[in-house]
């Protein structure tokens, strides 16, 4: 039995919940979000809270009633909060800046990298070496901070590169004389 998938999620204040055939809808103060729920779960809308549960005893629909809440469950976080995923700049001349709805990168190479940030997301620079990202959709703003930190991934050596603040660099010793 899913201990994950077993839980009911529920639904916070100021969010609301659609279920119209195999689509699931949150709306909320960030926006709205919507999940194409398997045809290998059920979903029910019931007493303030959504429940998953398998439509048979299947290994895929076992798999799927942990991966759909957990879907669901972001889906309505995203919409009551939102997710943040903050990334720390390291290394001399090393910069962010954003400029209307592009995000201009300067990491050491011989030209600036101008990311185009995408509509549902919003990114901040409070300092030039902090990045932050927020949005509604986990997946998105998880994606989107990946590839901003794939253009200057951190080295080992003077740990040099874009990280997630979460992140700890595995520092290597150089080289001896």
């Amino acid at each position: 039995m899913s201990r994950i998938g077993k839980n009911p999620v529920t639904i916070p204040s100021g969010v609301e919940i659609q279920l119209a055939g195999q689509i699931l809808t949150a709306k909320g103060r960030l926006g709205t979000l919507s999940l194409t729920v398997t045809s290998d779960v059920t979903a029910t809308i019931a007493d303030g809270a959504v429940t998953i549960a398998p439509k048979d005893e299947s290994k895929r629909a076992r798999a799927m009633w942990g991966t759909t809440r957990a879907l669901v469950n972001n889906m309505v976080t995203g919409v009551a909060s939102g997710f943040t995923r903050n990334l720390e700049i390291n290394g001399v001349g090393y910069r962010a800046a954003v400029q209307g709805s592009v995000l201009n990168l300067q990491l050491g190479y011989s030209h600036d990298i101008a990311y185009p940030i995408p509509p549902e997301v919003r990114i901040a620079c409070e300092r030039p070496t902090v990045i932050s990202i927020t949005g509604a959709d986990r997946q998105r703003v998880g994606q989107v901070a990946a590839e901003i930190r794939a253009f200057r991934p951190p080295e080992p050596y003077k740990g040099k590169g874009i990280k997630y603040s979460d992140e700890t660099v595995r520092r290597k010793e150089g080289k001896k004389k």
